[in-house]
């Protein structure tokens, strides 16, 4: 099954442009060496929230956009054969050179971890439109959690949705400054879930929400959740809109 590298960092917004262009050079490495997609995908309609948010995630500034990443992987053994190569190819790779290659960001606030979905459904879209979100779960709540992620797919794809994908904590480090924890004020025992759904255009999505909460299904599996114990604290859900501005595909990298 596919294997998630997930990222969320913050971009001074004039630099929108360099980004591409840096992204577009140093993503190439990772599908020189194994990955099969690789997306980045730029701030559109991101709320701030009252507990958390993507801003507070990678403490943006004001002059800063929010970049929501990821990496696609056949499977974990493929990641990580490419990241044993990782220091070697710091070193010798010109499109991982901080000279040649610049990051026009700082990556001290950057969050980054490793993934394993527990539901993938639906295709990949290209030049869609994505909503990303970062949820903190009770690590027993997997299966709970598992089947109402499930439960929301077979409603969302009615309504344009073409893929979701929800990714359990896998290879998830505490960082110094920024990390996923903290993205989600993270309690003991709970873990993240990485996290989007993708559709074909904002305009679906947006026009999604409505027609959704007047379904039938969705009025009752909302009336479904005052009878048990919620699978995680939507309170400190992270979520927002994001467009795709850089996207590399494997067939399209010709190997």
């Amino acid at each position: 099954m596919t294997y998630i590298d997930g990222f969320v960092l913050a971009v001074p917004t004039t630099n929108k442009q360099k980004f591409i262009e840096h992204a577009n050079v140093g993503d190439s490495v990772f599908m020189d060496h194994g990955a099969t997609r690789v997306l980045e995908c730029w701030e559109e309609n991101v709320p701030e929230g009252k507990a958390t948010d993507f801003f507070g995630a990678v403490e943006s500034r004001d002059d800063e956009s929010v970049v929501f990443s990821w990496i696609e992987w056949p499977d974990k053994a493929a990641r990580q054969a490419m990241f044993e190569r990782m220091n070697d190819l710091m070193k010798t790779d010109e499109r991982f050179s901080p000279e040649k290659n610049p990051m026009p960001f700082d990556g001290m606030r950057m969050i980054y971890g490793g993934f394993d979905p527990i539901v993938e459904e639906g295709t990949p879209t290209s030049g869609g439109y994505v909503q990303g979100f970062i949820v903190p779960v009770p690590e027993g709540n997997k299966e709970v959690y598992r089947k109402m992620a499930r439960d929301m797919w077979g409603i969302m794809k009615d309504y344009g949705a073409v893929r979701v994908v929800e990714a359990w904590q896998d290879d998830v480090h505490a960082g110094k400054q920024t990390d996923f924890f903290r993205a989600v004020k993270a309690e003991p025992g709970e873990i993240v879930v990485f996290s989007f759904v993708e559709w074909s255009s904002r305009d679906v999505c947006d026009a999604a929400h409505d027609k959704m909460m007047r379904d039938a299904r969705m009025k009752s599996f909302m009336e479904q959740q005052p009878d048990a114990q919620p699978p995680f604290d939507g309170k400190r859900l992270v979520y927002g809109g994001f467009r795709p501005v850089v996207e590399l595909n494997r067939n399209e990298a010709g190997a």
